[in-house]
């Protein structure tokens, strides 16, 4: 074979275009970063008058851009979880309420593609390191399937066998986590991409732990000998510092997808001891902190592997802030975690769902930026797809629509959501176009606002100036607060907005195929 020197009779300039255009087409990392009931008020760079610091949030959208009009697709954890995996809304599939324990089975049904499943297909390393919470299955002595929530479920487990439809059964090539809410529910122990390496020995001892208004909703579940209550972040944390290393080490030519689930700020509120007493805020505020440094840790790690400048960072919660979470801190700290929304985790009202969103992506997004876009976290999976140039099947992704243009700058202010779909843990619906947000029901669509006591929420209510109306009609443009509700004023809108909403659960998708 002769060697050709044909290369040194393109123009230099060309040359230097072919190479700019090769590296400009070079697919990007991407690490998403999901807390864990942390409200739109939480963030410093959201709520000017918040009391807990995040430095290295505020950093993250300084350098990046920062969405004013995000939200979670429920307003609790398993829907939205699933609906970020999958672009899919929960809804459709009829589940009401979220797993404890080892509850399932998994509500990604064998053969669904999710956002995992998609990058792996596109030659990308996948991992997840934190809080799963999908639901999946355990097995008794007997090969039984558990699929049970609660502690008499645990204290059944096999720990021998293998568990199934976890994160490794649905694109994940790499898992270390929790079934479920890490220090909340009924077992408290570490899975290994489908085993339980440690199992647990016996109930938690409470008595040892923090007791403040933020150490509520830990229950007394089986505990492993390595589950530290007080250490989790910090574990999830290090696992994923590991697999940055071992990647940078082994295969950097290879992009990887990284989904950091957190722990925080779920309650209990418990710190690690090197995050108490560092905010003026009180436990939660210690948590908040601690959330942000590890933020900073991940981001730190970024740069150190030489990743930071080629890795789409996104950083989002899965829904607003918690019903005694909020309580205390608006009366202890004056601290609003749903600021300046009304509602928080559960109800339908902005604060339930309307969540920081920010992304980091060095030479493509464009510094310091804000958009105004209506976006859901059901949209990552179109966005992603987009930019790493796979097709979705038209049987997958139906709640997604393709942000890239916002986050690119690029959308000329035009909306790209026409219309947008929101859900409740009871699965009470509401539809939002443009300024205009059509609630589907009555009330809160979650909390109780009769409640009464020091944790009851009737301290929040507000006097509802159409009472009997069936469902709420706001504009949140002129009405944010969404006090006024306009149902009997706009009969016209709320036919419409109602014949929307089924139309779009009827199809199957709100998303174009």
């Amino acid at each position: 074979m002769r060697f050709s020197w044909d290369f040194l009779k393109i123009p230099l300039a060309t040359y230097f275009v072919a190479i700019l255009s090769g590296l400009e087409a070079k697919v990007p990392n991407i690490l998403l970063i999901l807390a864990d009931d942390l409200g739109y008020g939480d963030v410093g760079c959201y709520n000017p008058k918040s009391k807990v610091p995040t430095p290295n949030l505020d950093k993250l959208a300084n350098e990046g851009i920062r969405f004013t009009d995000a939200h979670s697709p429920s307003t609790v954890c398993t829907p939205t979880r699933y609906s970020l995996l999958t672009g899919r809304m929960a809804f459709r599939l009829n589940y009401r309420g979220v797993f404890t324990g080892v509850g399932g089975p998994c509500l990604i049904t064998p053969g669904r593609l999710t956002l995992a499943g998609l990058l792996k297909q596109q030659g990308y390393s996948t991992a997840m390191f934190g809080k799963w919470h999908v639901g999946l299955t355990a097995y008794d002595k007997a090969g039984n399937a558990i699929n049970q929530n609660g502690l008499a479920a645990v204290q059944r487990i096999d720990y021998s066998r293998e568990l199934k439809g976890g994160p490794i059964d649905h694109g994940f090539e790499q898992f270390f986590g929790t079934a479920s809410c890490p220090t909340t529910d009924w077992l408290y122990a570490y899975i290994e991409d489908n085993r339980i390496p440690v199992p647990p020995t016996h109930i938690v001892d409470r008595s040892a732990l923090p007791k403040h208004p933020y150490s509520r909703d830990n229950r007394p579940g089986m505990i492993a000998p390595n589950f530290d209550l007080e250490e989790v972040d910090l574990v999830f944390l290090k696992k994923s510092q590991q697999f940055l290393r071992r990647h940078a080490i082994e295969t950097p030519e290879k992009p990887f997808f990284l989904f950091h689930s957190m722990q925080a700020v779920h309650l209990p509120s418990f710190p690690a001891n090197e995050f108490k007493g560092k905010t003026k805020a009180g436990p939660h505020g210690d948590f908040i902190f601690q959330m942000d440094h590890i933020v900073g840790e991940l981001m730190e790690d970024l740069e150190t592997h030489g990743f930071s400048e080629n890795t789409l960072v996104i950083f989002t919660s899965d829904n607003g802030p918690e019903v005694p979470t909020t309580i205390a801190m608006r009366r202890d700290h004056h601290h609003d975690g749903a600021r300046p929304w009304r509602g928080v985790k559960r109800d339908q009202w902005e604060g339930g769902h309307r969540i920081p969103f920010i992304a980091r992506w060095p030479s493509r997004i464009t510094a310091d930026t804000i958009s105004s876009q209506t976006l859901c976290l059901t949209d990552l999976f179109a966005t992603i797809a987009a930019i790493t140039g796979a097709k979705i099947p038209s049987e997958a992704a139906e709640d997604s629509f393709n942000l890239l243009p916002a986050l690119l700058g690029k959308d000329d202010g035009q909306p790209i959501r026409e219309y947008t779909l929101h859900q409740t843990i009871s699965l009470a619906l509401a539809i939002r176009k443009g300024d205009w947000k059509y609630l589907d029901h009555k009330g809160s669509g979650g909390n109780n606002y009769s409640r009464g006591g020091e944790w009851g929420m009737n301290q929040f209510a507000l006097p509802e100036k159409s009472p009997d109306a069936p469902g709420q009609l706001y504009n949140l443009n002129e009405d944010p607060g969404e006090t006024n509700n306009l149902y009997h004023k706009h009969p016209n809108l709320v036919m419409s907005l109602k014949a929307k909403l089924e139309e779009l659960k009827n199809a199957g998708r709100s998303a174009p195929r």
